[in-house]
């Protein structure tokens, strides 16, 4: 999205101090792994009796995600404090970041599975804001919602893997349930457990048939884009993946998922990236097909493969990074990231060119750069695996249109012939062009000087494959098979880059793939919701009372039964049990209910308001002498007072209305409802009387309730110790009623007064 032009005159905030926090977080990190050996743990308790706490366990793995959140974190808000810097609201842009980069630095430290799942949907719901910041648009608000659903509901399904998880370790502890990976295989709920874990991490990270959200979520700001695909949350389901990984990993349940899955996001990304005409779209594009890659590496059995999956997503940050940040300088200096119109931009952006080809060498995995490690480590690791030659020839032309596309980014974008209308042009300023220029030339420091990344990535590549021998990330340029696999892919990538108009022509036309892929099924999943919800507003929100009471009861007798059906509690000699419970207090009991009954059975023949309300009040007295021999006399007496005054104000309000009105209400219906909802409450109260009473509650208040509380009356320290918050809860409740209704009264006093 484009900073707000209009406002440019009269708005300019100056945002770059705020990059001092996730700078020093990463100085404090920094130094932290130089003195203090891992893993870094914490433990706070929270809810001791639930083995719930406040658990942070930082090893190398969680170190490498925490080095790029805070290290790239601190580039994102110096490159935003330019980006946005005559932008309106841009604070608010600000804050959300901030809170996003706290959210997904608790998930990678959590140990326990609730905090992750707390971290998890806090960054889609940053993420949801980040998106629709600019709330105007209506593609930007369509954009949130829909990574609003895809993204909270994966998480839902994420909550329900972690709690079958639980009910399986017993703990919520995930360093715990990785240790005990091998006792759970032979549960059968584990695979259930598995699969949510699946769509949760799936639906982060934009894997297939989840992808089509994350390309959709470039109407976010540059500065989120970037820090999005990079370091924060489409990283997040690859983390959780990686970390369950060492528990799972010799299930074939496992390996088959995310090999395939890996394998068909890359291959459809790639593909659809050569479809774009939009730079940031086509980089996003190339971020869902990276994606895929590391589900694959992350699913291959092959310890060396762990490896192979930190490189690349250090190599992947490093170089995604700079070329978001490039393609938000093309659009803040000319106004357009479409690529029909970007050419020889390196007159007017020299600074620019540099960090786009400085990245772009990265992203296409030729020497001197970080990205040609990690892509030999790659190519080593499939190699050395038994991978169907389908996929082998997939990655093939996965790395073949990332070399396209850091062509398009790096080469056609700048070279070229002029185009007249960017003459005025002229490049950014120096905060816009310190963040690209700087994690580019990091990639390439990486290669000469391997000691500074490799202790932390194979230390991480150890926690995800603990055993692994790999002691050094080099680039092996010398052997002649990776050589060969760097000149194929060099090749087919400058075939794809040459032959890209025509490759873009020809998948345009394939527009099944737009009325039929997974973006248009959500669409019309969307649309058959709100045809559910129109026919449910409709059906049950008709506006009639008696409609919503016949509903009502039916639902309640129904589960009612259906819960008395379903027990395993002898049903022979409910009715007997049931009966001779009231002791001697029977007659009492049978007493209130003939005047329940009584009360019932005349109140639907009588059609005097003030007859029917005094039928109605004999049920209220006789359900309030049935509860006072029956041992509530609280209840009994709080019932006769209700009663009381319902039938008292009431009866004094009558003569104010005119005749009952006659609705054509279907009296046989009611009458049937009515009579099965007294015969359902009787069967399943009598039922409840027959089962044997569990007073260990009650012995409980009754021995604590001196000695704690220091009150005899049970009943009042249970209100008011016990159920303290409940009760205070009841009684804010009624004041803010009574605060509500307040107005209303003063009005009604005034009427009272006028003439």
């Amino acid at each position: 999205m484009r900073p707000n032009r209009d406002t440019a005159t009269h708005v300019h905030s100056d945002w770059l101090w705020l990059s001092v926090f996730p700078l020093g977080f990463f100085v404090f990190l920094s130094w932290g792994l130089i003195t203090i050996p891992l893993p870094w743990q914490l433990h706070l308790d929270w809810i001791p009796s639930l083995d719930i706490g406040f658990d942070w366990t930082i090893d190398a793995l969680s170190a490498q995600f925490l080095v790029l959140i805070t290290g790239i974190g601190t580039m994102v808000f110096i490159y935003a404090s330019g980006y946005l810097s005559h932008t309106q609201h841009a604070g608010r842009l600000f804050s959300v970041m901030l809170l996003f980069r706290a959210a997904m630095a608790g998930a990678v430290r959590a140990d326990q599975l609730l905090m992750l799942i707390v971290c998890w949907e806090l960054t889609s719901l940053n993420t949801f804001i980040l998106l629709g910041y600019n709330h105007s648009s209506e593609q930007a608000r369509d954009a949130a919602r829909q990574a609003l659903f895809i993204t909270l509901g994966g998480g839902l399904a994420l909550l329900a893997g972690f709690i079958l998880l639980w009910q399986i370790s017993g703990t919520w502890s995930l360093q715990t349930i990785i240790r005990s990976g091998p006792q759970m295989v032979s549960d059968p709920r584990l695979p259930a457990a598995l699969i949510l874990v699946f769509i949760g991490c799936f639906t982060k990270s934009a894997q297939f048939p989840f992808h089509f959200w994350l390309p959709n979520a470039m109407s976010a700001p540059t500065p989120a884009s970037a820090y999005l695909h990079s370091a924060t949350m489409v990283k997040l389901g690859i983390y959780l993946l990686a970390r369950l990984d060492p528990a799972f990993n010799g299930l074939l349940l496992w390996e088959v998922t995310l090999i395939s899955v890996g394998s068909i996001t890359a291959v459809w990304a790639a593909m659809l990236a050569l479809r774009e005409r939009d730079l940031k779209r086509i980089l996003a594009r190339s971020t869902v097909s990276a994606l895929g890659t590391l589900v694959l590496l992350i699913g291959l059995p092959h310890e060396q493969a762990s490896v192979a999956a930190v490189a690349f997503l250090y190599a992947h940050a490093l170089y995604k990074a700079p070329l978001f940040f490039i393609a938000g300088n093309i659009d803040h200096a000319t106004g357009t990231r479409s690529i029909d119109h970007l050419m020889g931009l390196r007159r007017y952006m020299p600074f620019t060119t540099v960090a786009a080809v400085l990245a772009g060498l990265s992203m296409a995995g030729l020497p001197l750069s970080f990205g040609y490690v990690a892509k030999g480590v790659v190519s080593a690791v499939k190699s050395e695996t038994d991978l169907l030659l389908l996929i082998s020839y997939g990655l093939l032309f996965v790395n073949a249109v990332a070399v396209a596309v850091a062509a398009v980014a790096a080469i056609r974008v700048f070279w070229g012939p002029v185009n007249p209308a960017f003459e005025k042009v002229r490049e950014v300023s120096w905060r816009m062009l310190v963040p690209p220029l700087l994690i580019a030339a990091i990639g390439l420091e990486f290669e000469f000087l391997p000691t500074v990344a490799d202790p932390l990535l194979i230390s991480a590549a150890g926690a995800i494959a603990p055993g692994s021998d790999i002691r050094q990330l080099v680039a092996e340029y010398p052997t002649k098979s990776m050589l060969t696999a760097t000149e194929v892919t060099l090749f087919v990538g400058l075939l794809l880059f040459l032959f890209w108009e025509r490759l873009h022509r020809m998948l345009s036309r394939m527009s099944h793939l737009d009325r039929f892929g997974p973006g248009a099924q959500f669409d019309h999943l969307l649309n058959g919701l709100t045809r559910v919800a129109a026919w449910h507003t409709k059906t049950l929100q008709h506006g009639n009372l008696a409609g919503y009471m016949r509903l009502t009861i039916v639902a309640i007798v129904g589960i009612g039964l259906l819960a008395w059906l379903s027990s395993t509690h002898p049903q022979g000699s409910a009715l007997t049990a049931g009966l001779l419970s009231g002791g001697e207090h029977l007659w009492a009991l049978s007493a209130a209910a003939v005047f329940v009954m009584a009360g019932a059975l005349a109140a639907p023949f009588l059609w005097d308001r003030l007859a029917l309300l005094m039928a109605i009040g004999v049920v209220g007295y006789g359900s309030a002498v049935l509860f006072l021999f029956a041992g509530a006399p609280d209840v009994a007496f709080t019932q006769f007072m209700v009663e009381t005054v319902l039938v008292v104000v009431a009866a004094a309000v009558l003569p104010h209305f005119g005749a009952p009105v006659r609705h054509s209400e279907p009296r046989l219906l009611n009458a049937t409802i009515a009579i099965a909802a007294g015969v359902g409450t009787f069967l399943l109260l009598v039922h409840l009387f027959s089962l044997p009473a569990d007073i260990s509650l009650a012995e409980w208040f009754a021995g604590h309730s001196l000695t704690e509380a220091y009150g005899r009356n049970v009943v009042n320290v249970v209100l008011v110790d016990f159920r303290a918050f409940d009760t205070f809860g009841e009684i804010a409740v009624v004041a803010f009623s009574a605060l509500a209704a307040w107005p209303l009264l003063r009005k009604l006093q005034k009427r009272r007064g006028s003439p």
